[in-house]
């Protein structure tokens, strides 16, 4: 199964509706960055909202995308984060303390906008 991203002006958008496994989020990296490369887009919101548990590899390769994204010059913000899945990041020791959040979709976009300076 493939996440959509979407386009939105500059921005990439995805919203996560299942929970994911480690084939599927695989093939998120690959597609994520692929995308970013084809777009040249300068930010990315990844909404989280209907993601109520993770396990170990999937906060990895959650960790990785966002650092993958820098290093391309894509900045991105997480979305919807739920409790649980906060405190598997925090206890797995996967810090995103320089990865903006927000709320909700919405908020994410506000706040990609106001780090590129827009």
């Amino acid at each position: 199964m493939r996440i959509p991203i979407l386009k939105l002006h500059n921005y990439l958008l995805i919203s996560i509706q299942t929970e994911i496994d480690d084939q599927t989020a695989i093939q998120f990296q690959e597609d994520l960055l692929a995308k970013i490369h084809k777009t040249g887009a300068s930010g990315v919101v990844i909404d989280l909202t209907s993601v109520d548990i993770i396990d170990s590899f999937i906060a990895k390769v959650l960790g990785d995308v966002v650092s993958m994204s820098d290093l391309m010059g894509t900045r991105v913000v997480l979305t919807g984060i739920q409790p649980a899945v906060a405190m598997t990041l925090i206890d797995l020791g996967i810090h995103l303390q320089n990865v903006p959040t927000a709320l909700d979709l919405e908020q994410g976009l506000v706040k990609l906008h106001q780090e590129l300076g827009g």
